[in-house]
């Protein structure tokens, strides 16, 4: 029995570490997107801040641990053993749920999570003694503490809603007064607003940050309790007169806001969620120790002790887990990416969205334009002119060669709404005693002043909608994959004992590393598409050329490649090798797109002297475009022929493609060498060949077309072989448009030395 503690032991402690990273990385951008969003403060010293509060967070969140121990089951009602395979269900679903959602770049509820996959573990033994005693299944809510997991669900419906709405209305306001150019403001209302803002943060801290601190007396907390009021009031006189004093020594009170507001945001994830990372551990341990204290047997010997309030975790636990929190904060990957996600869909500019639109969202867009014409057609015209002009920003009106990643996604007022309305949500909800998760409320906050700031336009507005489905729906989702994955789980567990716990462990070791290969290979190709697009930082006409030929040269390789690759997979039935290259075609389509996306920027950053050459690149974009198309559809009609099993290509068609595969690719290493050392002088030659390309396709229809009146027997096959020919010319052709384009362009080049 010690042996199997020894490694019951050992395995929470290695799944707390994990669970550690995962929920840092996924809840990290609770607290960074509005310091990092902004660019009011130095990345690092943001880091700092973030790292700080996390470390005083962590040390305050002793008292936060009963959820684990008693805050969702009734512990007296289960054994030893049980509350065991509750812990151990919980961790493992906990660790591989964050993971994915991790992996996706999206940003959910670890205090959701943790909620549901204890609810999940403890119904499902409850209905296993239910079950295996023979009892009243009414009798299931002795297990479960029912009012807490419905406080729960409306919460999230309730923080959902309030957060956009609030922080829509809050941030609308704050435009109003201080526009886009806020500096001229800041020495008159700014000082009001520090004010306001920093008392809001502070109360924030007070209330939400100390609630559970052990080492404060119960008399200070009552009285801090008793004195909200007077303290709210208090902080905004002496706030107000700070901000007085700043804005006087001509620094900017936005920053202090923001950098205040990261801490406090970043103390209470610290302090209230770290339960959701190391409480089941922590009751684990403590549950192991009553255990042995008592000498009992494990199957018999109710947990009851577990839901004592004299239960504390020891401040050397809190403390190294803050230590490891800050850690993943600095290092971790994964963190970046969900950071990521909720800057694409609260970014003023409109840049390159990362979801695709959907019909709810395009439905819901175009309610709001038909009722904003109403309002506009409803407004008087002076009105609605004031309104406007107080929305009108320069930075994105005025152009100029704004790079990314070098400018703000938003300013430090909207920074600073953020952190406002997010600290005084939580800290009301906090107060009223409400389980608000903060990834809901930041997050959603975040969504509103967006959305009040103009920053979904109609560029961008239903990307973003559709993006905030995503997120929202994959809050749902994880109530539910917590509670059925914990549930599963824990029978598993129950019945299968140490076989299921080891083979559990191995699967959950396997899954972290292949997700994490996975993860980083992701992370990689972004890199480089990112990196790629930078190159193009195209000004001149010879960057014109330069890019223009490198691309042209990537795009024919990869064609040649590829084309050869489908036609091989065709000849040999190799599902595996067609599916391989049907995922590089839609890659290969995806990265021409980003370019496509970027061609706004492209624009505005050539030179007057270039502008004119600009028409060549694009329209050299489109025919590569085509070409990959061509290829697309030629992969696609090959894969599904093999996929649904039709008949395969007889020997002499085999014969004819492998020899339509070798004249091309001929013609395309021709291509890519004249491109690649942007040597044209014998591009004529290359330009007359196809017509022997071209030839030889149609005498390969005609042949086709001749074993169909004799020997054919395969509509399928006949229509297969029809379509490849038909889309290798067509293939063919846009090669060629592409090449007399650039003899076109070598002209205009000429004509302007």
């Amino acid at each position: 029995m010690e042996n199997y503690l020894l490694l019951i032991v050992l395995t929470l402690i290695a799944l707390a570490v994990i669970d550690l990273i995962v929920g840092v990385s996924n809840d990290a951008v609770n607290f960074l997107n509005s310091a990092i969003g902004s660019k009011a403060i130095p990345f690092k010293t943001t880091m700092i801040v973030a790292s700080l509060g996390i470390i005083c967070g962590a040390i305050f969140s002793s008292g936060m641990m009963e959820i684990a121990r008693s805050g969702i089951y009734i512990p007296s009602q289960f054994s030893f053993n049980d509350v065991i395979i509750i812990f151990l269900a919980v961790m493992i679903t906990d660790v591989i749920l964050l993971d994915i959602f991790n992996y996706f770049g999206l940003p959910t509820s670890t205090t959701v999570s943790i909620v549901f996959e204890l609810l999940g573990a403890a119904v499902c033994l409850g209905i296993y003694k239910i079950i295996s005693e023979d009892a009243a299944w009414n009798t299931l809510s002795n297990y479960i503490n029912t009012e807490k997991a419905t406080e729960i669900v409306s919460s999230i419906l309730l923080s959902v809603f309030l957060s956009f709405t609030i922080g829509m209305i809050v941030q609308y306001i704050s435009r109003l007064i201080f526009t886009f150019q806020f500096e001229k403001k800041i020495k008159t209302v700014g000082i009001l607003f520090g004010g306001i803002t920093l008392a809001a943060i502070s109360y924030f801290i007070l209330i939400k940050g100390l609630k559970g601190v052990t080492f404060i007396s119960e008399n200070t907390r009552n009285w801090i309790n008793s004195h909200e009021i007077n303290l709210l009031i208090g902080s905004f006189f002496l706030f107000t007169l700070i901000s007085f004093v700043l804005t006087r020594l001509n620094i900017n009170i936005l920053k202090l806001i923001i950098g205040i507001g990261t801490f406090a945001l970043a103390l209470s994830f610290a302090g209230n969620d770290l339960v959701n990372f190391i409480g089941v551990p922590v009751a684990a341990l403590q549950s192991i120790d009553f255990f042995r204290t008592a000498g009992a047997d494990p199957d018999t010997y109710m947990m009851t002790a577990l839901g004592s309030d004299d239960i504390v975790a020891p401040v050397w636990i809190l403390f190294l887990a803050g230590i490891i929190m800050v850690v993943t904060l600095w290092t971790s990957k994964k963190a970046k990416t969900v950071i990521e996600t909720e800057m694409s869909l609260s970014n003023q500019d409109s840049g390159i969205d990362k979801f695709k639109s959907n019909a709810l969202a395009r439905k819901i867009v175009r309610s709001f334009i038909n009722v904003g014409n109403i309002i506009s057609y409803v407004m008087p015209r002076t009105l609605q002119t004031r309104l406007d002009k107080q929305f009108e920003n320069p930075l994105l009106e005025n152009g100029g060669n704004k790079k990314s990643g070098e400018e703000p996604m938003f300013d430090m007022v909207r920074a600073s709404v953020n952190l406002m309305v997010a600290s005084s949500l939580i800290a009301l909800g906090t107060s009223m005693k409400l389980p608000l998760s903060t990834t809901y409320v930041t997050f959603m906050v975040a969504m509103g002043t967006a959305f009040a700031d103009r920053a979904w336009d109609r560029e961008s507005a239903v990307y973003r909608v559709s993006g905030v489905f995503h997120v929202v729906g994959g809050w749902f989702v994880t109530a539910a994959c917590a509670f059925g994955g914990a549930f599963i789980l824990a029978y598993l567990l129950k019945v299968g004992g140490i076989a299921t716990f080891v083979t559990a462990l191995v699967a959950l070791a396997i899954f972290l590393y292949r997700n994490s290969k996975s993860h980083d290979k992701k992370v990689k190709e972004q890199s480089e598409r990112k990196l790629q697009l930078e190159k193009r930082d195209i000004q001149t006409l010879q960057q014109v050329t330069e890019a223009s030929s490198n691309q042209i040269s990537e795009i024919i390789t990869k064609t040649n490649i590829l084309y050869k690759e489908v036609i091989e997979g065709l000849i040999n039935q190799d599902l595996v090798i067609l599916n391989a290259d049907k995922k590089l075609v839609k890659k290969l389509q995806k990265d021409l797109n980003s370019t496509n996306s970027s061609l706004y920027d492209f624009i505005r950053n050539l030179d007057d002297s270039s502008v004119k050459g600009s028409r060549y690149y694009i329209q050299s974009l489109g025919y590569l475009q085509d070409i990959v198309e061509n290829l697309g559809v030629i992969t696609s009609n090959i894969y599904d022929h093999v996929d649904n099993n039709h008949k395969p290509l007889k020997i002499n068609q085999a014969k004819d493609l492998k020899y339509i595969v070798e004249k091309l690719g001929q013609w395309y290493s021709k291509i890519n060498n004249v491109y690649k050392r942007q040597d044209f002088s014998k591009i004529d030659d290359i330009i007359n060949e196809r017509l022997e390309l071209q030839h030889i396709n149609n005498e390969f229809l005609d042949r086709q077309i001749e074993r169909i009146r004799t020997s054919e027997n395969s509509a399928k096959n006949s229509k297969l072989y029809f379509s490849i020919l038909l889309e290798t010319n067509e293939l063919i052709n846009s090669t060629l448009k592409l090449i007399r384009l650039h003899q076109e362009f070598e002209r205009f080049r000429s004509s302007t030395i």
